[in-house]
């Protein structure tokens, strides 16, 4: 299996995914750090995969979303963006919308 493979089937088979620096208990950056707070006060149930493992995948993962930072939040395969946009989403009511359409919240 290809490494965009495994990320589609990633996407396919988890509503909401994290790709992050760490793990949420415990991360390696101040910004994977703020999407995971923000996730957890959402309630959100989400999965989570910690770049550091996988170099080849976080290389990949930058040309799939066309995004070159992380963390990347997608939801419903679709990219939602970096820890600045998870914030904006998240005091405007946004995320909490998108995280409820996804099923990930109570």
């Amino acid at each position: 299996m290809s490494v965009t493979e495994r990320i589609k089937q990633q996407l396919e088979t988890n509503p909401v995914i994290l790709y992050m620096k760490g793990t949420p208990d415990f991360p390696q950056c101040g910004f994977s750090g703020q999407t995971v707070q923000i996730l957890d006060a959402c309630q959100a149930k989400y999965a989570h995969v910690n770049i550091f493992e996988d170099p080849e995948l976080r290389e990949a993962l930058k040309e799939y979303s066309n995004w070159p930072t992380y963390p990347q939040l997608y939801i419903n395969g679709e990219l939602v963006g970096g820890c600045d946009i998870v914030i904006d989403l998240y005091k405007k009511g946004e995320l909490q919308k998108l995280l409820a359409a996804a099923g990930a919240t109570e």
